[in-house]
């Protein structure tokens, strides 16, 4: 069976990643990202949680092709700080600020937390719409602790501050194949290939 999904965003390391995780799955699965995705009004990801702004917006842009559509939203959970930044991850210092200066906002908060104040856990909310109807939402998240400092040169966003004690590495640290293995979005991706066949 072939299966063609679009992924409704620009990012090319994004795609690339969940290419490497689509490898070796029984589907011949053939993943792109949406075509003139930046051309198209951006969808807006105002609901409350993960999955709701992760089907949003994969039904939002399920209006732009026939074929199935994957949208994901992820993001950094602290409970020590009532759950922020949450859904609020990638503008929590505001818009068009950098991964360091939300890295920067998210320690200065924390200052002064430590043990247990400092858990934290990735979420990853992967949608998967074909014409306006949704065929699957699925969630998966990554449990770790917030590092005082930055460690590693690797990953993105948060990566570098998020401490994954079974590893005793920052996810930044990670290999690409440890961290296909053990993230938020790779748990997601895989839990969504083993119902693909059955909702395509």
């Amino acid at each position: 069976m072939v299966a063609k999904i679009f992924l409704a965003s620009s990012n090319a390391g994004k795609l690339r990643e969940f290419q490497a995780l689509a490898r070796g799955c029984s589907l011949d699965l053939k993943l792109e990202l949406l075509p003139r995705f930046d051309s198209i009004p951006e969808f807006e990801e105002s609901a409350p949680t993960f999955a709701e702004n992760s089907l949003g917006k994969a039904l939002y842009y399920s209006a732009y092709t026939n074929e199935a559509v994957l949208a994901d939203d992820s993001g950094l959970v602290v409970p020590g700080l009532g759950g922020r930044p949450g859904v609020h991850s990638a503008r929590y210092a505001g818009t068009g600020a950098t991964s360091e200066q939300r890295i920067d906002k998210l320690l200065q908060e924390m200052n002064g937390m430590a043990g247990a104040g400092r858990a934290a856990h990735f979420v990853c909310a992967l949608s998967l719409v074909k014409q306006n109807r949704a065929l699957a939402v699925i969630t998966a998240s990554a449990d770790g602790e917030i590092l005082i400092s930055v460690r590693g040169a690797g990953g993105f966003g948060y990566d570098p501050i998020f401490f994954f004690p079974t590893l005793q590495k920052s996810f930044a640290e990670l290999t690409a194949e440890e961290k296909n293995q053990q993230s938020h979005r790779g748990k997601a991706f895989r839990r969504l290939l083993a119902v693909l066949a059955d909702v395509l």
